[in-house]
């Protein structure tokens, strides 16, 4: 099982792919990057990017479907669960970001997040296999 240094090689071979990180949504670190950062700087993108999660990840709406109304708190997350959200993707007119949550064994607050190439990237691809991925990942 690959850990976040081969996991962030393995996204980089994607068509496309100009950048990637593992990053902790709660806190907003990178946990790990590799390629370019859309703003120059992987530290900032990772605290802005896990503002988005987190935005997605505690809405009800999103929480409701997945845990039905009377398991989800007042913020719409169950304690210990799994975030709610599989990945959130944000089209921008020269690429894609897909943050793809990572089920984790203990509080499952990391996700993935791929800076993609709208010229060259395959979206549906690029999502399936971050998924594969995210499901391989080891968190030490």
């Amino acid at each position: 099982m690959p850990g976040i240094d081969e996991c962030l090689l393995e996204v980089m071979r994607l068509p496309g792919a100009r950048g990637a990180a593992v990053v902790d949504w709660t806190s907003g670190l990178a946990l790990g990057t590799i390629g370019e950062s859309p703003n120059g700087d992987h530290e900032a993108t990772a605290a802005e990017t896990a503002e988005v999660a987190r935005m997605a990840a505690e809405q009800p709406a999103f929480a409701l479907e997945a845990t039905g109304p009377s398991t989800a708190s007042p913020e719409g997350v169950v304690e210990g669960a799994p975030p709610p959200v599989e990945d959130v993707i944000v089209t921008t007119r020269a690429g894609y970001h897909i943050l793809r949550f990572v089920e984790t064994a203990f509080d499952s607050s990391v996700f993935v997040h791929l800076w993609l190439d709208r010229a060259e990237g395959n979206l549906a691809l690029a999502r399936i296999r971050l998924g594969e991925m995210a499901q391989r990942l080891v968190l030490a």
